[in-house]
């Protein structure tokens, strides 16, 4: 047999942004806010490469607690996605990337 011993305090994972997806909305954790750091977005999507970009805008979709709702936004593009996916953040451009071939797996 192969035993894991479990070490309750060890190496911790860096904080990353992350964004779930649902039928209706998309769920911002506090790092992917963060890095944002605004109240409203512009939602893009790139068909090519089945990429998201949620930009930080003065105009666009608020952003109300942790949720940006995008029903309207998913259907338009006809985006089934759902799921946890890593977000990469480009600070130039102030926006996530999420690469929807991309799932998370497991709890996060």
């Amino acid at each position: 047999m192969s035993f894991e011993i479990y070490k309750p305090r060890g190496e911790r994972v860096p904080k990353l942004p992350m964004v779930t997806i649902s039928k209706n909305s998309m769920v911002l954790n506090k790092h992917a806010r963060e890095k944002l750091s605004t109240d409203k977005v512009e939602l893009a999507y790139d068909t090519e490469t089945n990429v998201i970009r949620i930009k930080a805008s003065e105009e666009g979709q608020n952003i109300k607690k942790t949720k940006v709702f995008g029903r309207g936004f998913f259907n338009h593009f006809e985006i089934a996605a759902k799921g946890k996916f890593l977000a990469d953040f480009d600070e130039k451009e102030r926006a996530l990337y999420i690469n929807l071939n991309k799932t998370q797996k497991g709890p996060q």
